[in-house]
């Protein structure tokens, strides 16, 4: 089965942890899959630049860690391709810690004899997400000025990766 939809997840809703004090080891959300995003900086870690350049999310919602991923991957691979890997550096500044939970729905006809409905539906952990609210900063891209358009580019590919609408904001470092 695949993925669903990222809109499917991206509602911020609060976090249900189910609690059992009779049983403490039924107390939390067990199997929880690692993320998929492994690297979060890349590029000249110690590089002298003098402009920063982030992507903000315009409303709350959630990332999942495989939309993460993907935009990260995106801006990386343009930057390397058009600047070179000394001249940047980009950093994921979220990680996704909101565990994501589906009931699987049996389709199909027949179905009703053996799915459970909304009995126990608790759901089965699938994977993670990342919790953003408004002016929240999801990536930055640090270069030089001359590079500020380039770095622009990739952060607009990146964003069209994410589930939740962002902007690009550019920064002088002092």
């Amino acid at each position: 089965m695949g993925l669903r939809p990222g809109r499917t997840m991206r509602k911020l809703e609060r976090p249900y942890t189910r609690i059992s004090y009779r049983n403490p080891r039924k107390g939390y959300v067990k199997g929880v899959p690692q993320p998929k995003i492994r690297m979060f900086e890349m590029g000249n870690k110690e590089g002298n630049f003098d402009t920063a350049l982030y992507l903000i999310a315009k409303e709350s919602g959630q990332i999942r860690h495989n939309a993460l991923e993907a935009a990260r991957v995106t801006a990386n691979k343009f930057l390397e391709k058009k600047l070179g890997s000394s001249n940047y550096f980009l950093k994921i500044l979220v990680y996704p810690h909101q565990v994501i939970r589906e009931k699987p729905i049996a389709m199909g006809a027949g179905a009703d004899r053996y799915s459970q409905g909304m009995r126990l539906a608790f759901g089965k952990p699938v994977g993670t997400a990342a919790r953003v609210f408004v002016n929240h900063r999801i990536m930055v891209v640090k270069t030089n000025k001359q590079n500020v358009e380039i770095a622009k580019q990739a952060l607009k590919k990146a964003a069209s990766k994410i589930s939740v609408p962002c902007r690009i904001v550019t920064e002088e470092i002092g």
